[in-house]
């Protein structure tokens, strides 16, 4: 036992040093319903890498009303095991946002998520993936960031997070879950096979689904498949997450730009300079001697560098800025 605590120790640190912010992609509904502390469990083929907070944020591919009713459908029908019928979905489901965060406390196969009576039913029956992150405490921007994703889990650009940190807020989940420690002295101890000696086969629920719940289950893999099935032809192994391949140009900054709920976009400029290109409202520019020297200088004026649209909250845009104060 003090073998296996020592190693999930050294994983933990391990994570901490890879991962200062680390953040996950994840394509919508999926991403928003985390965030609202509606899916509780993110299902992948690979097993958590870290615990602690994990970043959300949206990818780039607008979600089908096919998919968005398929994945309601699918919550309310869970949830109703529970005696639970007043949810409340998101209004809208934004694409290439930061939207807030989780925290990760653990991983678990599916076979020991189902099996796991110390949770509700509605839980259980997300494990639908071999390997489930367990998640909790959701909280959500109140101003979402655009930004660009990337592949599997990555940091999150340090100017990006000291903003976002500063624009959380809490989240009203309709059944708030706390996953208990199998060993409370071991942060770590949720880990694969770690409630295999719990259970047996024996033991596996054998209560017939009712044909509401299967049917909302069947939709929910349907929709989920439609970005397996392209995530396995391009040779990966993800679930649910965007494709988005890393820049083989390395970059020195990040600009930002920031969307607030009543439709406005604000963008700040990094004031460095990027290798290979600049990014400014999706639209890719070539650096040049020029425009390099261009950027340089219009760090000093940050003023004259935010460009605006009509319509934005005076207040929210004030807390945004708050937390991007260039060096």
């Amino acid at each position: 036992m003090r073998g296996s605590a020592g190693a999930s120790g050294g994983r933990g640190r391990a994570s901490r040093e890879k991962y200062r912010n680390p953040c996950l992609t994840m394509h919508q509904p999926w991403a928003s319903l985390l965030v609202h502390g509606i899916k509780r469990i993110e299902g992948r083929s690979w097993p958590a890498p870290l615990t602690g907070r994990l970043w959300i944020h949206a990818a780039s591919k607008v979600p089908d009303a096919e998919t968005i009713k398929a994945m309601e459908e699918f919550y309310r029908e869970i949830y109703a095991t529970n005696g639970i019928t007043d949810i409340k979905f998101p209004e809208h489901y934004p694409v290439s946002r930061l939207l807030g965060c989780v925290e990760v406390v653990g991983c678990l196969k599916s076979e020991e998520l189902v099996c796991w009576e110390a949770l509700p039913e509605s839980v259980r029956l997300e494990g639908l993936t071999d390997f489930c992150w367990l998640c909790q405490n959701p909280q959500k921007l109140l101003v979402p960031f655009e930004m660009r994703g990337y592949q599997g889990v990555y940091n999150l650009e340090k100017r990006i997070y000291e903003a976002a940190v500063r624009g959380l807020c809490p989240v009203q989940c309709p059944q708030p879950v706390k996953f208990p420690l199998p060993d409370p002295q071991d942060p770590l101890s949720l880990r694969p096979g770690s409630l295999a000696s719990y259970f047996s086969s024996s033991k596996t629920s054998t209560a017939e689904t009712p044909p509401s719940v299967s049917a909302a289950i069947a939709g929910a893999r349907a929709a989920a498949a439609q970005f397996s099935k392209k995530d396995q032809s391009k040779g990966t192994s993800s679930n649910q997450i965007d494709v988005i391949q890393k820049s083989e140009h390395e970059f020195t900054g990040t600009s930002l730009n920031i969307t607030t709920e009543d439709g406005r976009l604000y963008w700040f400029p990094n004031g460095r300079s990027h290798r290979g290109y600049q990014t400014r409202n999706h639209k890719e520019q070539k650096t040049t001697p020029e425009n390099r020297e261009h950027s340089r200088g219009r760090t000093k004026e940050f003023s004259s560098d935010l460009i605006l649209q009509p319509g934005a909250s005076s207040k929210l845009f004030a807390a945004a800025l708050e937390g991007l104060k260039l060096n």
